[in-house]
Order: structure tokens, then sequence, then C-alpha cells
């Protein structure tokens, strides 16, 4: 039986391989997105702390005090690109076992909503040799890079033996439910970390909630690199499989103090629906309307 790995365990690992990047003395306007490197000071007075995001305010506060320069760490850049015979661009037409190549959209775009700049590779290698080319042409632009397969994870064994030309591979299988296989490491001359996310989509984007999102936010030098978390009641029971972690989508109520399972967990459109996830831990399989539970919240609005 293969031996599944928890989630603080794997994103430990993750974290190991990534670190704040360097930070550069920056003009305001290109400063505007990044996150501060150092605490900023108004005489002996503290206004801007390290690890904020630099936003409109902070521009025009770094300005009021006279300052045209802040010391910023840069957004981080990642390539994101999808590999498999069977991936075919949105557009399109489909012939037998061939479906959209969805989730380089969905990564890349996700990519961007956290603070990095994102390249999306528009091609879709189908073999070693052609992805591991893509792969070393794309090293000199990247801080990291992600890659997903298909549906199924059958260009999973295609996409880790490419990988291991190139560096140091690991392979996990998560204790998360109705998640796919993922793999991880360094590779090129540089020692670029590398994920690789399950091919299913809805699987693809927990991942990157779970795991990505904070190695972005860890080079970012972000003084928070998680998603906030409230408890909230369930509106209606739900379920999942003993000993593995469960991340339903579901939308939390205005007030914050409930929260929907959305029905159909395996469709899509799940994921455009949700503004959170309800985090269900190893040992919740069957819990009752009412049930206090953890909520992982996905938009800025409900906190």
């Amino acid at each position: 039986m293969t031996e599944l790995t928890r989630v603080d365990e794997f994103l430990t690992s993750l974290l190991t391989n990534c670190a704040p990047l360097d930070s550069f003395e920056m003009s305001l306007l290109d400063a505007h997105g990044g996150t501060l490197a150092a605490d900023i000071y108004a005489g002996e007075r503290l206004v801007m702390r390290a690890g904020s995001r630099i936003r409109s305010t902070q521009i025009g506060l770094a300005a009021s005090i006279g300052r045209d320069r802040l010391p910023t760490r840069p957004h981080p850049r990642v390539v994101v690109l999808s590999a498999g015979p069977d991936l075919v661009e949105p557009g399109k037409s489909l012939v037998d076992d061939e479906e959209f190549e969805t989730n380089s959209w969905l990564l890349t775009t996700a990519v961007r909503e956290v603070g990095a700049v994102a390249y999306r590779v528009h091609s879709i290698p189908d073999d070693e040799e052609e992805l591991r080319k893509v792969i070393e042409d794309q090293l000199v632009r990247a801080d990291l890079i992600i890659v997903s397969g298909e549906r199924q994870d059958d260009s999973f064994d295609l996409i880790t033996r490419t990988l291991a030309q190139l560096g140091e591979i690991t392979i996990v299988d998560m204790a998360i439910e109705s998640s796919g296989r993922h793999n991880f490491g360094q590779i090129g001359p540089d020692k670029t970390p590398v994920v690789t996310l399950p091919g299913d989509p809805i699987a693809a984007y927990v991942s990157f909630e779970l795991f990505v999102r904070p190695m972005i936010r860890t080079m970012l030098g972000a003084a928070t690199i998680h998603r906030p978390c409230v408890r909230a009641k369930l509106e209606r029971a739900v379920s999942s499989t003993p000993g593995k972690r469960s991340y339903l989508r579901a939308t939390l109520s205005e007030d914050g103090k409930s929260v929907l399972a959305l029905a159909d967990q395996e469709e899509l459109t799940t994921l455009s629906d949700a503004n959170c996830f309800i985090a269900l831990s190893e040992n919740d399989s069957d819990l009752k309307a009412g049930s206090e539970v953890t909520v992982v919240v996905l938009e800025r609005r409900y906190i």
C-alpha cells in the first residue's frame, strides 16, 4: 500500500526549496504590488512594516514623507506549462480521447492573483525530448515552474521522467480526498523549484491554494503566506473519506457565520462558484448540519 503524505509535511518540504527573493531599491511606481523588504520610518515613527504588500496607499504614504524609492522584493517569475499527448488548446476540435487543456489557463491566472509574474507556455509537449527542451528554455526566466498533465494523470510518468533528467525529483501521493499525484524538486543549474500538480483541474487548483500559493508568498517575502481561516456552522451535513483531508468547495454567508457546501463536488463549476473551502481533517468523516468547521476564505471581502 502506497504511503500517503500529509498536507503539512508536503508543504514543509516545498517551503525548504524556496526563499524570499533578493530586494532592490525600486522607484515608487515600480515598487507598486511588490512586498516591502524593510521597515520604513518617518523620523523615529514606524509607518510601514516589512512584509506588507505595497499598495496605492503605501505609495502615497511614501511620497508624503519624501521617499521616491522603496526597498522591495520583486514579483516572482512563475512559468506554467501542461504536458500530455491528449491535450488540445481551447478553440480547436476534439478527437477520440482528447481533452481541452485547462490547467495552464487556470494556474497562470491564479499565479497572477497571488502577485507573481506568470508566463504560460503556449506549446503542449507530448514526449520527453520536446518537454525537456521546453523546460530548459524556460529556466532562464523562472523563479518557480509549475507543471500539470492530463485529467487522469496519464502523463504524470512522462513529466516525472523528464524532470528527473534535469534535477532531483520526489514523487508524492497526498492524503487528500479526490487528489492526484504530485512531484517536486529542484532542476537546472540554479536549482529552480518545480512542482507537478494533478491533471484534474479541481485537484490542481486545491493543491495550488494549499502548496503553490504559500511558496509564491514566501518568495514575495510576505508577512503571511496562508489564506485566512474562520470557524462557521454547516448549513447542511457533509461527509468525507476517513484518513484523508477534504477541501469542499463552498459558499460562506455574508456574515461569515454559516457555510454551505456546493452540490456536485466533482463539477468544475464548483471552483468558479465557491468563495471558500470547507477544510475537513482526517478524522472528520460525517458532520451534521450545525457542526462548526474550519473554513479557508478565498475572497477578501469575507474577512
